[in-house]
């Protein structure tokens, strides 16, 4: 039989009885659905926090504090803080591999100004840190590393902080008050959105490192250093030279532990996708089920229409069709059967997809590479689960089909 022969037979078998080729399919059509779905949400939600990272800046790497251990007692990460603007300095002038360096020191406080006040972070830091954040100015100008060395009381305010002390006036040239020390405003930063872990990176206000170093942070040290590699492919090479340097600038000997930490981009990814990955292939091995089930229907549908057609079979048989062609005809039904159902699988998952994305705060994103995957699955479920009945159809005695009332 020609393989067009084959599928228009196989096809108007189905179309004899549409309801119940219809739910039949009603299976695969939520299982592939669901799986494509499934793996569609945990894909926008890793991509949303991939692009989360890369807004964090550009090549970035940062240095932070170690551990400390007093007693036998290990505290945690960032306990034990030696960090100061020497190190700065010495990793600006010696490093060849870093483009842009940049203390920071946070502090917190209740910021006065506009028509009230507001409680938010104070980061101190250089002129070289929105190139490192990959950061721009909505309005105004940044501060120079001049405001730096002289201690200048200016600052640059989030999107955040204007909206809440400043939303009918424009802040630039205007004063507030941070935990008493004045501040003139020079600058507004763009919207930047949501961090990794679901904090606004807009409710903000930077600052003059070495200005909130003495005014604010009421300290020496400083929170974490920031650095930019010069390119994307020298990011380990360049951690490797920050290494060394901090051990020098700390006059750590050799077999001491570093007393800091250093992290780039892709360690960061990596801890805030994984649970996102896990999840994804839980929910997708869960949804992966229906589609199980979706073919236990398929076989069950198939193996009523061979006992309803044991004498069409008989028939066929009987006038020269072979067992093989039997074994096609049926097979090729079930494979229909099961590839239509995720032809409107698919179909349905864009719907629902384009539901999520633009009226819930949940992205989905449908990669080619799961469609694929979602109708080679349906076909092997139409191809294991109509494999039976097919070759139960093309076992038959062609006398006892005939005779089969």
């Amino acid at each position: 039989m020609q393989a067009k022969t084959i599928l228009k037979v196989a096809t108007k078998s189905i179309m004899k009885a549409r309801m119940r080729s219809l739910l039949t399919a009603l299976g695969i059509i939520i299982g592939v659905a669901a799986v494509v779905v499934m793996v569609a949400i945990g894909d926008g939600a890793q991509l949303k926090v991939e692009q989360q990272i890369a807004s964090l800046g550009s090549n970035l790497i940062i240095i932070t504090p170690g551990a400390s251990n007093t007693g036998g007692v290990r505290g945690g990460a960032g306990t034990f803080n030696r960090f100061t603007m020497d190190d700065v300095e010495k990793l600006k002038t010696e490093s060849t591999l870093a483009k842009s360096i940049s203390p920071v020191i946070s502090a917190r406080g209740q910021v006065i100004g506009g028509i009230g006040n507001w409680f938010t972070i104070i980061q101190g830091v250089s002129p070289d840190y929105i190139d490192i954040r990959s950061w721009g100015l909505e309005s105004g100008e940044f501060f120079t590393d001049r405001d730096v060395m002289a201690r200048s009381k200016v600052c640059v305010i989030g999107s955040e902080i204007k909206k809440n002390l400043f939303p009918n006036d424009d802040p630039i040239g205007q004063q507030i008050r941070i935990r008493n020390v004045p501040f003139k405003i020079i600058g507004v930063l763009k919207e930047k959105g949501q961090t990794a872990v679901g904090t606004s990176n807009d409710d903000v206000i930077l600052a003059p490192s070495r200005t909130v170093l003495d005014r604010l942070s009421g300290g020496r040290f400083i929170s974490s250093i920031q650095v930019s590699a010069i390119n994307n492919d020298k990011i380990t090479a360049a951690i490797a030279e920050l290494k060394s340097l901090m051990r020098e600038s700390h006059k750590l000997f050799q077999g001491e532990d570093d007393d800091f930490t250093i992290r780039d981009q892709s360690d960061l990814t990596e801890a805030a996708t994984e649970t996102s990955r896990i999840l994804t292939i839980l929910l997708a091995s869960v949804a992966g089920v229906s589609l199980i089930v979706g073919g236990i229907g398929i076989m069950n549908i198939m193996l009523v229409s061979v006992t309803e057609r044991t004498r069409e079979i008989g028939i066929r048989l009987s006038i020269g069709a072979r067992s093989s062609d039997i074994l096609i005809q049926f097979l090729t039904e079930a494979i229909v059967l099961s590839l239509s159902g995720g032809i409107i699988g698919v179909a349905l998952s864009f719907l629902i997809a384009y539901i999520l994305n633009n009226y819930t705060d949940q992205s989905a994103y449908i990669k080619p590479q799961i469609i694929m995957i979602a109708f080679g699955f349906a076909g092997a479920i139409g191809i294991f689960f109509g494999f039976y009945p097919a070759r139960k159809a093309s076992a038959l005695n062609p006398i006892d089909a005939l005779r089969y009332e």
